[in-house]
């Protein structure tokens, strides 16, 4: 049973930066693909980051590049989201997912497994 538990959200003033974590665990994770998504209120869940757990390939939505960052600990069966120079428009619930394939998928229905989420508020 694959399980994500995500945490490290919160309430941040605009231009501030926060780090999330994605602790992952009840498989072996070397040939997933991990990934991030977020969700406003009233709108879709969108992709924001993802990266092979294995190849350490990425990609990025063009609203965060440059922004964020997805990184992973091996040992620690553990990924982030680092964000940085963080906007009102971010403010989301952000969610972990993972899919077992190669290919970062940008389409949620795509994605396998999911976290519960953590709240990310950005205001002043």
């Amino acid at each position: 049973q694959v399980q994500l538990v995500e945490s490290g959200g919160g309430l941040v003033q605009p231009g501030g930066s926060l780090r999330l974590s994605c602790a992952a665990s009840g498989r072996t994770f070397s040939s997933y693909t991990m990934g991030w998504f977020r969700q406003a209120p009233g709108k879709e869940r969108e992709f924001v980051a993802g990266s092979h757990w294995r190849t350490g390939s990425t990609l990025y939505a063009d609203s965060v590049k440059g922004r964020f960052t997805i990184s992973r600990d091996n040992g620690k069966n553990t990924v982030y989201l680092q964000m940085n120079i963080l906007k009102p428009e971010d403010t989301a619930i952000y969610y972990c997912a993972a899919r077992p394939q190669l290919r970062i998928s940008t389409d949620r229905r795509e994605w396998n497994f999911w976290g519960q989420g953590t709240q990310v508020t950005v205001s002043s």
